[in-house]
């Protein structure tokens, strides 16, 4: 062990928690509709199957950019060789106008301040590298994504505080909860770097509201830290409220020209809002020329393919697809979480409302044997090994209630989402029946104590009356 570096033999790299053992006891048994119906059914992963069939459909159509030619002739010789790691001018340009189609147009984004990079996963690390050092500190507001206790610490050292949301104010932002993590991050000798948010939110399913924005532009200037915006998942919001990006609010507050406007950074990918995880597209956006130069450099170690770039370029330049893809989307992922939330309700379980992303974030406290984490992995084991239905519990996200769990539902067929929730009702309708007959032994047990100490008290009474006789 001594010839291996620390980084291979330490355990930071937050891969052993819940949210990936359960993808682990998926794999040992994945549920297949002929091959094997009573597997695992996958509700863990945030993947957006809906809508496969439209970019299928713009390939068919298309010979000429998925054959990598240009006005019918090859240019596969031209993708295949050496690139410049700045990206494909072309692609940066689609992918911009595409950032502002999402959100409405309301903003545009110039080319030369996007980094490409191999998913979002790459564009948070390298965000953390260029902006904090190992042992500093962001604050992320709970729940958040369970992969960020990888993405942003393993490498980088930078470590994470918490800023603790509950469910009294359906998990938002407060002013109290920013200054508390702030302090908490002081106690702990951390010096703050910045604040990282997701919006809309993973694992809630919500979009931002803008005064939340607004609060977060307060902060960060008044603490005079840095701002990363994860919108990830901005054009998958299916329901009003609409999405408001970060980028929007400081345009509207006329902030280009002050301090606050180089320290706010937006991630993007297109993993969830075309559906397409692996072909590894990610993105930086800062207004920081010095974070554009640096992350550009870092790229090289994770590039998006030359190949890669030409396609989507071209995919994404058809305004006519661009549009009725998300149309489409939209309708797609509306229908389907109403479907999960309605199975829910069927068997008894709430959520928190929402109107994004691929999840609903599920309330299940009522199913606890008590209101402990303990309880809450106990409840979660069951649903995996019994139910058979993968689900992140909160703890995972590092909620600070037990009994909530994130439930993904756009990697599914409607199908395989009602089987689902039939698996899930029958199992809380067992606990019920369980929770019942526990119920009734108790008062039985009580009843039956209750006459045995009175016949007691009885006996005792009489035999005093006959000594006294």
């Amino acid at each position: 062990m001594g010839l291996l570096s620390r980084k291979v033999t330490c355990n930071s790299h937050g891969q052993d928690s819940s949210y990936f053992l359960g993808w682990q006891e998926y794999e040992k048994n994945p549920y297949h509709e002929v091959n094997n119906p009573q597997g695992i059914i996958q509700m863990g992963l945030a993947e957006n199957q809906l809508s496969f069939d439209l970019p299928e459909s713009w390939l068919a159509k298309n010979a000429d950019a998925a054959g990598f030619k240009r006005d019918g002739q090859s240019i596969f010789k031209e993708l295949a060789l050496f690139q410049d790691y700045h990206g494909l001018p072309a692609f940066k340009k689609a992918l911009v106008d595409f950032m502002a189609e999402i959100r409405g147009n309301k903003v545009t984004f110039d080319p030369n301040y996007i980094v490409l990079t191999a998913g979002a996963t790459s564009a948070n690390e390298t965000l953390m590298f260029c902006l904090a050092e190992q042992g500093d500190a962001f604050l992320l507001p709970t729940p958040y994504y369970p992969g960020f206790d990888r993405d942003l610490k393993w490498r980088t050292g930078v470590e994470i505080v918490p800023i603790q949301c509950t469910s009294s104010n359906r998990f938002q932002i407060t002013a109290s909860a920013l200054e508390e993590a702030y302090q908490q991050a002081q106690r702990k000798n951390l010096r703050v770097k910045g604040v990282l948010v997701t919006n809309p939110s993973n694992p809630l399913g919500t979009t931002m509201r803008r005064d939340e924005l607004d609060l977060l532009i307060n902060f960060i200037t008044d603490k005079e830290i840095h701002l990363i915006s994860d919108e990830i998942y901005s054009g998958t919001v299916f329901s009003s409220p609409g999405f408001v990006s970060i980028m929007e609010v400081l345009k509207d507050r006329s902030l280009e020209q002050t301090p606050v406007w180089e320290r706010v950074h937006i991630v993007y990918s297109l993993s969830k809002d075309l559906g397409l995880p692996g072909f590894r597209v990610g993105a930086i956006y800062s207004n920081d020329p010095i974070v554009v130069a640096a992350a550009t450099k870092m790229s090289s170690f994770g590039l998006v393919s030359s190949q890669t770039q030409y396609l989507l370029s071209a995919m994404l330049s058809d305004k006519k697809f661009t549009k009725e893809y998300m149309a489409k989307n939209h309708k797609r992922l509306q229908k389907q979480q109403s479907k999960l939330v309605s199975g829910l309700e069927k068997a008894g379980i709430g959520c928190l409302e929402s109107n994004a992303g691929l999840f609903c974030w599920v309330d299940m406290r009522h199913l606890l044997s008590s209101n402990t984490f303990e309880a809450e992995m106990e409840l979660w084991k069951r649903i995996v090994y019994d139910v058979k239905l993968n689900i992140s519990p909160g703890s995972s996200c590092h909620c600070c209630e037990p009994g909530w769990f994130r439930v993904c539902f756009a990697n599914i067929s409607e199908d395989t989402l009602k089987l689902a929730m039939q698996r899930l009702k029958s199992f809380v309708d067992s606990v019920a029946i369980n929770n019942q007959s526990h119920q009734e032994l108790k008062n039985s047990r009580k009843k039956f104590r209750t006459k045995w100490v009175f016949r007691l008290s009885f006996q005792s009474f009489h035999d005093r009356e006959q000594d006294e006789r």
